[in-house]
């Protein structure tokens, strides 16, 4: 991979090798620079920000051993992001980082129907640095979480620093760890899963293991508290794919409560107690994922650092429930 240049508007040049792999001009810019989206890599192509050979090229142009690319790194998109006063839980902050514990129910960057309310809205109110986003309007996301999981996220100030930070998960060079309430218990209480994951065959928006054709797909997991039904489970991923710690625990037949998308249902206090049915709201209403840790290389001390989030209060309050009524 290669670094990014800056400011915008100076040229890089790339010499291919004799180890070419993707040929397309488009696909072997993208491998170069893994953190700008193929989308925008094409666009500046269109646009005659790349040339080879001194000469402008099509998204479909086809590199030779000896070409020489040269990639002048246009401005993102100039688009508004709205200021939104929602409120942030910070865990820590310097020049490059804020390291935040996000709630439940707010979804990580505007999209297609969800142009407010985002964690973006109100990172564009908090503070006035935020990275561009390299390549895609997100200012200062590195990485997501979906809307329901809770936890620990880092956020960059500057493209330096979301370049360095980005960098690292894609070497996988990160340390990440979740907790999940899930139901039953695996019959082995710590184990290495294994299986590939792909779009969902028939439902777009779910993702699913497939074997043949998904992409490597990798997940520790422990369990540290079992109660009859449930478990607290530990888990590590070591690839990072969507919905991934959501579909692993489900292939493993102890989906996570309430993930109704991947086969988890809502717990009532009534049930965990075991009296006749009551009229109550279910112990949580979202999908019970919380990211817990979050380690990596500082960008500018190179130091590595950790961040813990504290277990959310419906997680808290539905293992103080499983320890009053079905401790094993």
């Amino acid at each position: 991979m290669c670094e990014l240049p800056e400011p915008y508007g100076q040229p890089v040049t790339l010499h291919v090798g004799v180890s070419l792999r993707e040929r397309r001009i488009d696909k072997y810019l993208h491998g170069r620079f893994r953190n700008l989206s193929r989308h925008f890599i094409q666009n500046a192509i269109k646009a005659g920000s790349v040339k080879v050979n001194g000469e402008p090229v099509k998204p479909s142009f086809k590199l030779s051993h000896r070409d020489v690319i040269e990639f002048v790194m246009p401005e993102p998109e100039k688009k508004e992001i709205e200021p939104e006063d929602i409120p942030l839980n910070v865990l820590y902050e310097d020049d490059d980082l804020i390291v935040l514990n996000k709630p439940p129910d707010l979804i990580v960057h505007p999209a297609r129907g969800n142009k407010h309310g985002t964690l973006v809205n109100a990172l564009a109110h908090y503070s006035e640095h935020l990275s561009s986003g390299l390549g895609e309007f997100r200012p200062g996301i590195v990485h997501r979480l979906d809307r329901n999981t809770t936890g620990v996220m880092v956020v960059t100030k500057h493209d330096a620093a979301q370049w360095k930070v980005a960098k690292q998960f894609e070497l996988r060079q990160v340390e990440k760890s979740y907790l999940a309430i899930v139901h039953g218990t695996p019959e082995l209480t710590a184990d290495r899963i294994d299986a590939p994951l792909g779009v969902h065959p028939k439902i777009r928006e779910k993702y699913a293991v497939r074997p043949e054709t998904g992409k490597e797909a990798v997940t520790f997991y422990e369990v540290i508290e079992a109660f009859r039904g449930f478990s607290l489970i530990h888990c590590k991923p070591r690839t990072g794919r969507t919905h991934q710690i959501r579909v692993h625990l489900s292939h493993l037949k102890h989906p996570i409560v309430a993930d109704d998308m991947y086969g988890g249902k809502l717990v009532y206090p009534w049930q965990l107690a075991d009296t006749e049915p009551e009229v109550e709201e279910p112990v949580i209403a979202r999908c019970a994922l919380h990211a817990w840790t979050l380690e990596f290389t500082h960008p500018t001390t190179e130091q590595r650092v950790r961040f813990e989030a504290p277990l959310p209060a419906d997680m808290q309050a539905f293992l103080d429930l499983l320890r009053r009524h079905r401790a094993e």
